[in-house]
């Protein structure tokens, strides 16, 4: 009885995790387009205080959910342009959008470690999470180089 019940609790702490599972690139679905997630280099994904995982399959489109519904997320992660399949939180990069990136959906947006080359060369262009968040709220996409 008492391996039951340890079972039955660590499966009730388990249910409200906040860690991140890892995506299964080719067969789980983007929560915000529904598409295949494919792309290692492009990928994101969000996990909400109560432990419910979403995963996207561009960057744009965990930004787009987020400014659509109102989650109370405990972690942000994107994919690392530079290693895909490498997942950093939001904090520690910085995002490019730039022509010469094909995103998934079309956003030509990107993510890089803020240690990064990139986002040390990029200057102006470079944004924050939260300058991210707020172009696409405002609709003011920022085209850099890079």
């Amino acid at each position: 009885m008492k391996k039951i019940i340890y079972l039955f609790m660590l499966g009730i702490l388990m249910a409200c995790s906040n860690e991140p599972q890892p995506i299964n690139y080719g067969n789980d679905n983007c929560d915000f387009c529904e598409m295949t997630i494919v792309s290692k280099a492009f990928a994101a994904q969000a996990v909400s205080q109560k432990g419910k995982q979403y995963k996207y399959d561009a960057i744009e489109c965990m930004v787009n959910h987020q400014l659509q519904q109102d989650y109370n997320m405990a972690v942000y992660l994107v994919a690392n342009f530079e290693q895909p399949g490498v997942m950093i939180d939001v904090k520690a990069a910085g995002f490019v959008i730039n022509d010469s990136i094909k995103s998934p959906m079309g956003g030509n947006l990107a993510a890089f470690k803020k240690e990064s080359d990139v986002v040390n060369k990029g200057g102006e262009g470079i944004l924050s999470w939260e300058e991210l968040q707020s172009n696409f709220l405002n609709n003011e996409p920022v085209i850099t180089s890079y």
